[in-house]
């Protein structure tokens, strides 16, 4: 339904992946954790993808290749998953093409994430963090095998603890998909608090709310935890008042991080 929301549906009966041996998946995301997440999680479906780190070579090549769905990050640097799928629809429009769906990668949906989604021309979302449970409804939905008809989807709970070696095997299929994607979330986390921890010492406001940006997608990537919006808070503090006058908070926030990074390390 070209311009209107919509989240995937769970489908009941037998396994979909059949129907999607021919089809082509975009993931768009400048985290590298969500693009190896959301590939693994695809290849473990059998499902053709291509990842891509920023929107501007994803536009590229979903004007030169066909693609049958795309997976966008919203929030990117330089341009954001809004402004791509409306270029998008734009270049599409132009050449008379078939509208791709494209489906918003996010860590929150509400009222103005929906907005938003619905005026840039976005045509449903997946919450972070992605379950091979998950991804596997929202093919169902929109890439449907035949025979096989959607229903309306639940809202998502996301977890507000942190997460047990158990519940993470439960949310992406196996440990041998959970072990490198937490040893890689860590690495990249604590590379962001190196680079945090020098711009803060050079009251480096650009740098810092870039780190903390990305910061917010390693905290927020098994489950949502207060850590998240406590980064999304400094960032706006950061841009308000600078880096000096949040000294304290910042110091924190990255004990903080280090604490949790330190918890995800002992499941491995």
């Amino acid at each position: 339904m070209p311009g209107k929301c919509r989240g995937p549906g769970t489908i009941a009966g037998a396994d979909a992946s059949m129907g999607w041996r021919r089809v082509r998946v975009s993931v768009i995301d400048d985290h590298g954790l969500y693009r190896t997440l959301v590939g693994a999680l695809l290849e473990k479906l059998g499902v053709s993808h291509v990842l891509f780190s920023d929107a501007h070579s994803a536009l590229r090549a979903l004007t030169d290749e066909p693609f049958d769905l795309v997976i966008s990050d919203c929030r990117m640097p330089v341009m954001d998953g809004y402004t791509m799928t409306r270029e998008l629809r734009r270049l599409e429009s132009e050449a008379g093409r078939p509208r791709v769906p494209v489906i918003a990668l996010t860590g929150r949906i509400g009222p103005d994430e929906v907005r938003r989604c619905v005026a840039c021309g976005m045509d449903g979302w997946l919450l972070k963090p992605v379950s091979l449970e998950q991804l596997r409804d929202l093919l169902r939905y929109w890439l449907p095998a035949p025979g096989l008809a959607s229903v309306a989807c639940a809202p998502v709970v996301r977890q507000k603890s942190y997460p047990s070696r158990d519940s993470l095997i439960n949310a992406f299929g196996s440990w041998e998909v959970v072990q490198p994607m937490l040893l890689k979330l860590i690495h990249e986390a604590r590379e962001d608090l190196a680079v945090l921890l020098q711009a803060q010492a050079r009251a480096d406001a650009k740098t810092t709310t870039q780190r903390l940006h990305r910061l917010v997608g390693s905290v927020a990537f098994l489950g949502a935890t207060t850590l998240e919006q406590r980064a999304v808070q400094l960032i706006d503090q950061v841009k308000g008042a600078g880096v000096v006058r949040n000294k304290l908070a910042l110091e924190r926030f990255h004990q903080d991080v280090e604490r949790y990074l330190n918890y995800l390390g002992s499941l491995t």
